[in-house]
């Protein structure tokens, strides 16, 4: 039986990368998206075009009811959703004493709260089978803190320290939790910091080098692979040594 991945995020960046992996493993993925339809659409034609089965799910994770909705929709075209990969995510530089209570909510609302509704909407289909698997993407940063990102640390550590918590919880019913925490990986995300900047990050890096979107997919696919079914509640860093904790 072909598995059923759903991937938040899943149009640019480490998403798309998760969503490529996945369909070479086998997965069916459905590729959930907020703003990027475009890249979301070109992604899915090329994993078709692969022979993949693949669709894309338009789902803001800030809304309970847009997330219910992308569950169904995976549920009616691909099936019962086996796997979840939490992607989707915002991040902000500012010191913290201008950071607003706007500003702050929002990063919680996508980064925490977005993961927190997307597992509350797949369990029940992981619960009535007693098999899942799950997988949160945090930061090096929500492991050490980082400057000038104080609410994007704190977002990302209360993910660790939920999966940690899931993977305690969900174990007896056959559900695995693990989180991947990336280094510095180029991405559009990332971009905004200039050439310049990135390269000096490059250079403090054990392995000399910034990360890619693939390097982090690589990690989630094995955490979704039977290889990995003796493994819960870990934290899986991909930051090339920039970060040993």
């Amino acid at each position: 039986m072909r598995r059923v991945a759903v991937v938040t995020g899943g149009a640019r960046g480490i998403g798309a990368a998760v969503c490529a992996q996945l369909a070479r493993d086998g997965y069916s993925v459905a590729v959930g998206y907020t703003a990027h339809e475009a890249q979301a659409q070109a992604l899915v034609s090329a994993l078709r075009a692969e022979g993949a089965n693949a669709l894309a799910v338009r789902a803001d994770v800030r809304v309970r009811e847009e997330v219910n909705a992308l569950f169904a929709t995976v549920r009616t075209h691909l099936g019962a959703p086996d796997t979840l990969v939490c992607c989707a995510g915002i991040a902000q530089q500012k010191l913290f004493q201008d950071i607003t209570d706007a500003d702050w909510d929002d990063m919680f609302d996508v980064n925490v709260k977005g993961v927190y509704r997307c597992i509350q909407a797949a369990l029940p289909d992981m619960l009535r089978r007693r098999r899942g698997c799950i997988v949160t993407l945090s930061s090096m940063w929500g492991q050490v803190g980082a400057s000038c990102e104080s609410h994007y640390a704190a977002s990302k550590a209360a993910i660790i320290a939920l999966t940690q918590s899931l993977a305690k919880e969900l174990g007896p019913s056959g559900i695995r939790v693990n989180c991947v925490t990336p280094g510095v990986i180029e991405t559009d995300m990332t971009a905004p910091l200039g050439r310049g900047a990135l390269d000096a990050l490059a250079q403090d890096t054990p392995l000399s080098r910034n990360g890619t979107p693939d390097d982090v997919a690589c990690a989630v696919a094995y955490l979704c692979s039977d290889a990995a079914s003796f493994v819960t509640g870990h934290t899986l860093s991909v930051n090339g040594g920039f970060v040993i904790a």
